[in-house]
């Protein structure tokens, strides 16, 4: 998210953060577009994806102009779920079933991250072959998942913890972005979905779980 953070204020600039505040960028929403690609590789005879957003995330309406220019170029048609509660995203998946949806992108959120397990088991419950933004998503039976490391960038925040403790200053550390990049493909899902993944998506996949 490194552009949200320096519109929300958090830094000052990505190379020169100011105040008392460093770190390291996802690049969670500037990939989005990029999920909706996949999945439109994933189930090409998809016309309709669903977008469950989160209306209470500041980043939601900049993220979806995004996603809506992506599927424009694509040729696909999107349709807005939203959720910001359990009840919420139960009744989420219900509408996804009544509009008839394809398939479905799930944006990033702190609060979908935290309700992992519950969206990875109405998706299969209601058959949906849905794209993620962490991995976690897929090792808890998502179908896929493409962003950056987690575990790299846990890396890159121990090298900043070390160099701050050493005496240097936040604000002269510039924000870190991402160096490594992870698609994430369950194949037992795949196949619980009747869906065969593309030969080239799978050869581009980091990891694949059976």
């Amino acid at each position: 998210m490194a552009v949200i953070q320096v519109k929300l204020g958090l830094v000052r600039s990505l190379n020169r953060p100011g105040g008392n505040l460093t770190g390291v960028s996802y690049f969670l929403s500037e990939l989005g577009p990029k999920r909706l690609e996949l999945l439109h590789e994933l189930v090409p005879r998809a016309t309709v994806i669903a977008y469950l957003v989160n209306p209470t995330n500041p980043v939601t309406e900049s993220d979806t102009k995004n996603i809506q220019t992506a599927a424009d170029a694509l040729g696909e048609q999107i349709r807005m779920l939203t959720a910001s509660s359990e009840r919420d995203l139960d009744a989420a998946f219900a509408t996804f079933i009544q509009q008839r949806s394809d398939a479905l992108l799930v944006n990033n959120d702190a609060f979908f991250s935290s309700r992992a397990n519950q969206i990875v088991t109405l998706a299969a419950q209601h058959a949906v072959p849905a794209i993620y933004y962490l991995r976690d998503f897929v090792v808890a039976g998502g179908l896929v998942s493409y962003g950056a490391s987690v575990a790299d960038g846990y890396h890159q925040v121990g090298i900043y913890a070390g160099r701050i403790l050493k005496g240097e200053k936040p604000a002269d550390l510039p924000v870190m972005q991402p160096t490594r990049f992870e698609l994430v493909i369950n194949l037992k899902t795949a196949k619980a979905l009747n869906l065969e993944i593309p030969p080239l998506v799978r050869a581009l996949a980091n990891e694949v779980i059976e």
